[in-house]
Order: C-alpha cells, then sequence, then structure tokens
C-alpha cells in the first residue's frame, strides 16, 4: 500500500484577449485538501491491491492526491494521450477529423471494441476511430489512429506537454518495435502517473492545446470539444461515475467525461466531472489488484467509484451540473470563468 502524499498540484493557465472568450487566470495558489486526502487514504488502505490519486477542482484550485507520482501502467488510458496528439494534429493542420482511413486486416487485435469484428476494408474517418477507441476502447480503431498520427509524434506530443513519465510504447496487441526503454516490459502498452494523466486532461478541458502554452485561438474550442464529447460518450461507467451519476448518458447528457483502462490486475479511469462547483479533474488508478474478476463489481471498481463519490461530495455537495461545462466548446463555458 502507497504511503500518502499530499503534493500540491498546479495548472498552467491561460489568458485570453479573444472577443467572446472568457480568461482563465490563476489568482490563487492551488490549496491541498488534508481532509479529503485523508479520506482518500482510508479508501485505498481498505482496497486489496495499490491505489494512486490526483485530483483538481478547475474552478478553485483545490488539490487532492496519493502517491500521484507513481509510475503505472496505463492500459487503456494511454489513449488519452492519443486523443490530445490528436487535436494538436488538428490545430496544427495536419490532420483532419473527416479525413479517410481504412480498416484493414492486419490492424484488428482481440480486446474491447468492435472493429475487430467487422469485415475489411473499411473506410472510417479518424474521427469515427477516435471515437470508437474511446466510447468503447476499441483497440483496432486505436491501432488505425496510431498508425495515421504516428506513435512517435504521439510521444513527442506528451514530451511537449512538459510529461516525463507518460509513454506510448506500442500498438495494443502488437510487439514493441525497435529500442525499447528497460522498464517496457514492466509497464506493456504505457506508463504513466496520475499527476501527469490528470495534466492531459485538464489541456483539453482548458483547451490549453499550444504546447508553449500561449493563449488559445477561438478555433481552437471546437478542436478541444470534439474530443470532449468523445469522453463524455464512454460507455462503461462502472468505475468512478460508479456512485455520483445514475442516469442513462446515452439518452442524456453526461456530467462526465472519462477514459478507463483494465487489464486482469489493473483498473484506472481519468475523468471531468462537472460539478456545481465547477469542474473536477479525477485521475486514479489501481493495481497489483487482488480481485481478476471481469464483472461489473470487480473490487477495484469498487474502490473507484468509492474515490469519485468522496471527492465530489467533499468538493460539490450539491453535486453534479451537466448543464455547467460548455461540452462542445470549453472556450466559451463554465470552465473560462475565472478562479476565486
Amino acid at each position: 500500500m502507497g504511503s500518502l502524499r499530499f503534493l500540491s498540484g498546479f495548472s498552467v493557465l491561460f489568458l485570453c484577449s479573444c472577443p467572446g472568450i472568457s480568461a482563465i487566470s490563476q489568482t490563487s495558489p492551488a490549496q491541498e485538501d488534508l481532509q479529503l486526502g485523508r479520506q482518500l487514504q482510508a479508501i485505498a488502505q481498505a482496497h486489496r491491491g495499490q491505489v494512486a490519486v490526483y485530483a483538481q477542482n478547475l474552478k478553485t484550485g483545490q488539490t487532492a492526491s496519493l502517491d500521484a507520482d507513481e509510475p503505472v501502467q496505463t492500459a487503456s488510458v494511454i489513449k488519452l494521450g492519443i486523443l490530445l496528439d490528436a487535436a494538436e494534429q488538428v490545430r496544427a493542420r495536419t490532420a483532419k477529423l473527416d479525413e479517410k482511413l481504412v480498416l484493414t486486416k492486419d490492424n484488428q487485435v482481440p480486446g474491447s471494441g468492435v472493429l475487430a469484428q467487422l469485415d475489411t476494408p473499411l473506410a472510417l474517418t479518424l474521427h469515427d476511430a477516435l471515437t470508437l477507441m474511446v466510447i468503447v476502447s476499441d483497440n483496432t480503431a486505436t491501432n488505425m489512429a496510431i498508425d495515421r498520427l504516428g506513435l512517435a509524434h504521439i510521444d513527442d506530443t506528451l514530451r511537449a506537454a512538459g510529461l516525463k513519465q507518460t509513454w506510448l510504447y506500442k500498438k495494443v496487441y502488437k510487439p514493441a518495435q525497435g529500442p525499447m526503454p528497460p522498464d517496457q516490459p514492466k509497464f506493456g502498452l504505457g506508463k504513466t502517473t496520475a499527476r501527469e494523466m490528470a495534466t492531459v486532461m485538464e489541456r483539453l478541458a482548458e483547451c490549453r492545446l499550444d504546447l508553449k502554452d500561449g493563449p488559445p485561438q477561438p478555433a481552437d474550442g471546437p478542436v478541444c470539444g470534439a474530443t470532449l464529447l468523445m469522453l463524455r460518450a464512454q460507455q462503461d461507467r462502472d468505475s468512478l461515475p460508479r456512485y455520483i451519476e445514475s442516469l442513462d448518458t446515452s439518452e442524456h447528457g453526461s456530467a462526465i467525461g472519462d477514459k478507463i483502462g483494465a487489464l486482469d490486475r489493473v483498473r484506472n479511469d481519468v475523468a471531468l466531472i462537472s460539478t456545481k462547483n465547477g469542474p473536477v479533474v479525477i485521475s486514479a488508478f489501481t493495481w497489483n489488484n487482488v480481485d481478476q474478476r471481469w464483472t461489473g463489481d470487480n473490487e477495484a471498481e469498487q474502490t473507484l467509484g468509492k474515490i469519485g463519490k468522496a471527492i465530489v461530495d467533499r468538493w460539490s455537495p450539491g453535486g453534479l451540473d451537466a448543464a455547467g461545462f460548455d461540452w462542445e466548446n470549453p472556450l466559451a463555458g463554465a470552465a473560462a470563468a475565472p478562479r476565486q
């Protein structure tokens, strides 16, 4: 079990003079919520496995963490990094969401998703592939996106975003190619930390697509919105959303956009949650889990649900507010309100 570490978080925020776009400004340093940290520690101690968490309220700057800088297996959560790179390339006009990709038999791999069961060749758009990669964690769609964007380019984007412990090592269910870091066999598909993966979600939520942290441009908002709408449509609701949102999100707009990742002994979830007290990012990882069942009552998924509920109850007793965040254009919505 990891020891409790209350680590101060940061969020590099921006000022924007673009007409019609509110500015985000950091008016006070991030505040560590020690009481919430103790709650997270108690939840982790009750879990039969290891837990790492980093959470931040993007409106108030409050943070809470538990072993937030411990390197962990990403499983499919690394697909959030692929999504960030796709947004960067669309912004740079080196890729288009409506460009055509072709599904080939070579990229059809097992695991989560639906494309492995379809006939090839099949034409999809980049938007289609990214959407399937997120909402059903489609591994075949992921490989299509990696082929189009470039594995090296994805990792270069993560480096440029200031992430030192976050890597996509290879395509899904494909062997690693070329020289690999010595820790690749340990981490498999990818490596990260709870804090660093929270940074990826924060960039999308705050629409900070300029990797040099320049001010956003008006055209950036819909690009970020396209990625956030994918995350909002993510269909597995058994982890962080478990105890805080019970509506049918396929028919009603969810207050949560997230990306999960799972292996036999791993359950992860990174979420942007629109609450009545501002948008909250939660990045939570569990590993070395005793319970390896692939069922909805898996202990680690329940633990993640308890983490999500503890954070939302503490920071937003009034609960969620799906309409409080502009999912289609975060530059125009609640996330762009000045911090208090």
